[in-house]
C-alpha cells in the first residue's frame, strides 16, 4: 500500500529520542512512528472493547438469574458430597 506523507510538529528533545531509536532498532524514523502508532491503535482499540465488556456485565443479576445460582451451587455442593475422597 502506498505511503501518505505527513508533517508533524515535535519537540527537539523527542525528535532526538525517536532518531536515536530509530537508529538504534536499524529502521526508519517513518517505519518507527508506522509501528507505534499501530501499537496505540491496537490498544485503543483494547481499551475500547474491554470498556464496552464491563458496560455488558456490568447489570446485577436479575432474580431468575439468582434463582439459577442458588440452584447451581445446592447442586454442586450435592455432587461434591456424594464424591468419595480417599
Amino acid at each position: 500500500m502506498p505511503g501518505v506523507k505527513t508533517a508533524i510538529s515535535l519537540e527537539e528533545n523527542l525528535f532526538n529520542q525517536i532518531s536515536q531509536l530509530a537508529n538504534d532498532m536499524h529502521v526508519s524514523r517513518s517505519k518507527l512512528f508506522t509501528l507505534a502508532v499501530k501499537d496505540f491503535l491496537k490498544k485503543q482499540a483494547s481499551i475500547k472493547l474491554l470498556a464496552q465488556l464491563n458496560a455488558a456485565y456490568s447489570d446485577p443479576p436479575s432474580e431468575e438469574e439468582k434463582s439459577i445460582s442458588k440452584a447451581m451451587h445446592r447442586k454442586q455442593r450435592q455432587m461434591v458430597e456424594q464424591e468419595s475422597w480417599e
